[in-house]
């Protein structure tokens, strides 16, 4: 059976794709940039790859006729443009015209819990797209669910952020909205076993744990969990923007997305009661027990995918990563430097292992500076941090950068700032002949953007001397 999986980039895509494998399905995993894709990918026979955006129908040929199940996978919660829905109703037409004209029997959606009643702006363009890839050629199967709890998911990563950081919570008053987590494990559960499911075609089914806590009982729970005692006052007079400005400033999340969130949790998500659990033999565990999973994760330093690495959820990026992968040369500043290394291997570890926890090993106060300024600026800071403490795949997001090349057999990373600038800026780290060679470069937009090199040169050269020695020692 012929599988194919969009958004394999995403959250839910980078999970779904190992659990197919390990059925024994040949997977068509369908990306917008062929470097995204995972480097396990190439090695795995059961894998083919291809590049297509379902905003442009002109590059859906490249996605094979003979599919069997069809996944869509393709969300735009976080996309900085304003007219998301419009988009997202775009990507679904596209896809719903294509698959017609391929043999799929089913296509598997995943969606949020909706109430009819009253549905954000990010809700309401989830039921559109299910209403949309609705069709008399092939069976639609639609999971709608509501706060997923993983390692990586962008609510498991604002609840840490906020419990972790925060002994006393001055908190809006939708803390009180009540919600239905679920496991991710569980979600992959169900649309895995959902494949070839007759009972299950052109249904739309509510999936969801077995517990009902409002926002706050959730953040109570973790910092049990976790060991911590927090006190948690709610007041009724914080708005929607301040709300938004509040998560953003304490989680790692954007403003953007905080903003879609803050939305989203004024409505409360319990979902309808049916029979999905004993049609396909799933028990859902407890938001308590998906947390303690969640940290097992962590600490095995083994997260499939974060919320954190999403490409849409950047303000700057725009397009495909192929367009950043060229560092100019022409009207750039650079500062370059190079030290013979004794060790190559232990210093191509050390340059895999930067950013994070680990830090950027020299000049730490200056770097946090710098990201307090960035957050400050409406930027997104040093608060992601990164998803692995060892590995880095192209399109991970590292702090206030992005990893645009990563090879280490070629010995060479390549990274792009995504903190607020008047220019753009590329940090290269490669080793040719036992010599680790850095760049830094600078594109400098107008006359703001050469002042502001000029203003920093004196900390690059002490910064940036300290970092390479520090590699290369």
């Amino acid at each position: 059976m012929k599988i194919l999986v969009t958004g394999t980039t995403g959250y839910i895509g980078k999970r779904l794709v190992p659990f197919l494998i390990q059925e024994g399905y040949n997977v068509v995993c369908v990306v917008r940039d062929k470097l995204r894709a995972e480097e396990w990918y190439k090695k795995e026979p059961l894998i083919t790859v291809v590049e297509a955006d379902f905003l442009q129908k002109n590059t859906l040929n490249t996605i094979p006729k003979d599919i069997d199940i069809a996944y869509y996978l393709i969300h735009s919660m976080s996309n900085s443009s304003t007219n998301f829905k419009s988009l997202e109703e775009l990507c679904a037409i596209n896809f719903k015209k294509y698959i017609e004209s391929t043999t799929t029997k089913q296509v598997i959606y995943l969606s949020g819990i909706v109430n009819d009643s009253k549905l954000s702006t990010h809700l309401s363009s989830r039921k559109l797209v299910e209403e949309t890839l609705a069709s008399n050629m092939y069976a639609l199967t639609t999971f709608r669910a509501g706060i997923i709890v993983g390692s990586g998911s962008s609510s498991f990563e604002i609840i840490r952020d906020l419990v972790e950081k925060l002994p006393i919570m001055v908190a809006p008053k939708w803390l009180d909205t009540k919600t239905q987590p679920i496991a991710v494990r569980n979600v992959l559960l169900f649309l895995s076993k959902a494949i070839a499911k007759e009972e299950l075609y052109n249904k739309g089914i509510d999936i969801f744990g077995p517990d009902i806590l409002t926002y706050k009982q959730m953040l109570v729970q973790f910092a049990k969990i976790r060991g911590l005692k927090r006190l948690i006052i709610t007041v009724p007079v914080m708005t929607p923007k301040l709300s938004s400005y509040w998560l953003y400033f304490v989680t790692s999340t954007s403003y953007k997305l905080a903003s879609t969130l803050v939305k989203s949790m004024g409505v409360e998500i319990i979902g309808k009661p049916s029979n999905i659990n004993d049609i396909l033999n799933i028990q859902p565990i407890t938001y308590k027990a998906a947390v303690e999973l969640a940290f097992e994760k962590i600490e095995q330093n083994s997260i499939l995918s974060s919320w954190k690495d999403a490409i849409i959820s950047s303000d700057r990026l725009k397009g495909s990563i192929h367009k950043y992968i060229h560092v100019p040369k022409y009207g750039c500043f650079t500062d370059y430097k190079e030290r013979k290394v004794v060790n190559k291997n232990k210093t191509i570890d050390k340059v895999w292992a930067i950013g994070g926890t680990t830090g950027w090993y020299y000049g730490t106060i200056l770097w946090r500076l710098r990201g307090y300024l960035d957050k400050l600026f409406g930027g997104i800071g040093l608060r992601r941090g990164r998803t692995s403490f060892t590995d880095l795949s192209v399109g991970d997001a590292l702090d206030f950068w992005r990893v645009i090349y990563a090879d280490k057999e070629q010995q060479k990373l390549l990274l792009y700032a995504e903190m607020k600038l008047p220019g753009e800026a590329w940090l290269e780290f490669k080793i040719e002949d036992n010599i680790l060679k850095q760049s830094a470069t600078f594109r400098p937009r107008g006359l703001a953007g050469r002042l502001y090199w000029y203003s920093v040169l004196p900390f690059h050269s002490f910064i940036f001397n300290g970092m390479i020695n520090k590699l290369a020692a």
